[in-house]
């Protein structure tokens, strides 16, 4: 997990969205423990109780399972549905605005597929068939 915090949203949903993160990647699989949140709170010097309330919102989204004295665990299926649901989220609140700045500048498909690569000079040849 990323030790920076930011202050655009509290330290609870960014806890939350980062074992989010690391379900979607893979660091954390289907009945994986979730790190403590003693051990959690002490490396990122966060309240316990905050560190607490970001895995009680995945515990409440039913992506994480709490098992008494055993501590917090990735349920079955959780990746999958945060697939899902993310994937609904970016489409609905991020792409338009993906979408728009795009239009706005103008990218073509085969730039943004080159993730902004440096583009090699065009040859004469190639820019005169262009034109055509």
């Amino acid at each position: 997990m990323d030790r920076e915090w930011n202050d655009s949203q509290p330290i609870y949903r960014q806890l939350r969205d980062r074992v989010v993160a690391m379900i979607l990647d893979g660091v954390l699989k289907e009945g994986d423990p979730l790190p403590s949140v003693r051990n959690v709170a002490a490396e990122y010097r966060v309240n316990p109780l905050t560190v607490l309330k970001g895995y009680q919102q995945l515990v409440d989204e039913e992506f994480v399972e709490s098992k008494r004295g055993l501590g917090m665990f990735v349920k079955a299926g959780a990746r999958t549905l945060l697939l899902k649901g993310e994937r609904q989220k970016f489409l609905a609140e991020e792409w338009p605005r993906v979408y728009e700045t795009i239009q706005r500048l103008g990218l073509r498909a085969d730039e943004l597929l080159d993730g902004g690569a440096p583009r090699r000079p065009k040859s004469k040849a190639k820019e005169k068939e262009e034109e055509r």
